[in-house]
């Protein structure tokens, strides 16, 4: 079965929930597909609801605005009605049980640190992933039945796919005017965060990049390996995040066949 067989398959979803992920979240629009079709929907809308996350920060450019933002969430979380094309389904998802609230108001809170003028220590960044591409992972396993050990597994190459796309958006960010990286790594090179966002090309950069890349594939080895079929998709992102640290210095680039053809492979192989 090719990839376009397989999304044949699964019937890719419509609708406003899942165009707005295959738009701003193409890589794991393209995983979710491989999710099992009863479940599929949910993992789109949790996807969404992280893009809305997102993007608290980089719409404004104050971070109290984006803190305003993120209650706006927090209390969508918590039972709040709203009318909004991804925060209604979600409320009805919550109501169901097919979501977790403590899942939810986790990546909230996580997001919260984007705020902050800066993340200070690798620790602290290491934290950050965790607490966002890794809760999320986490998130959608259980939204996809995974528990226990293999949940947090899950959740480990979530926050691998995080650490890629840390090193994969550094020009993205630096257009925005914005730098995520641990302050005590850029400052060991003679760097500060606003010298990144001002020069991201900057080949004082590379050693950061290589140590968090390095960091990202030991987290890799770690978790990856076999995974149950039902479960899978929550971290077929993983697949893309060992692309993306392989070449850490390089610029980013549109998703080429092969990357996605990998992500395929490690959903037929049931392994990342």
């Amino acid at each position: 079965m090719d990839l376009g067989e397989q999304r044949q398959a699964g019937a890719a979803p419509e609708g406003e929930v899942g165009a707005l992920v295959r738009r701003h979240d193409p890589d794991r629009f393209l995983t979710a597909l491989f999710a099992p079709a009863e479940r599929r929907d949910t993992l789109l809308l949790l996807y969404a609801f992280n893009h809305e996350l997102a993007r608290a920060r980089e719409m404004v450019r104050e971070p109290m605005m984006a803190m305003i933002r993120l209650q706006w969430w927090r209390e969508v979380v918590e039972g709040a009605e709203r009318r909004h094309e991804v925060a209604g389904p979600l409320g009805a998802a919550l109501a169901a049980g097919r979501l977790s609230r403590d899942d939810l108001a986790a990546m909230i809170d996580a997001r919260e640190a984007e705020a902050a003028p800066a993340i200070a220590t690798f620790a602290e960044w290491q934290a950050h992933v965790r607490g966002t591409a890794g809760a999320l992972a986490r998130a959608a396993g259980r939204a996809l039945g995974a528990e226990g050990a293999l949940l947090e597994r899950i959740a480990t190459l979530g926050t691998v796919y995080g650490a890629a796309g840390q090193v994969r958006n550094v020009r993205t960010l630096a257009r925005q005017g914005r730098c995520l990286l641990p302050l005590d790594l850029l400052a060991a090179q003679g760097l500060t965060a606003e010298a990144v966002a001002a020069r991201p090309d900057d080949a004082r950069l590379a050693p950061v990049l290589a140590e968090l890349s390095d960091w990202g594939r030991g987290l890799l080895a770690a978790a990856g390996g076999r995974l149950p079929r039902p479960v899978i998709a929550a971290a077929l992102p993983a697949v893309l995040a060992r692309h993306d640290l392989r070449r850490p210095a390089e610029a980013p680039e549109p998703r080429r066949f092969a990357a996605r053809a990998a992500v395929l492979a490690a959903f037929l192989a049931g392994r990342v």
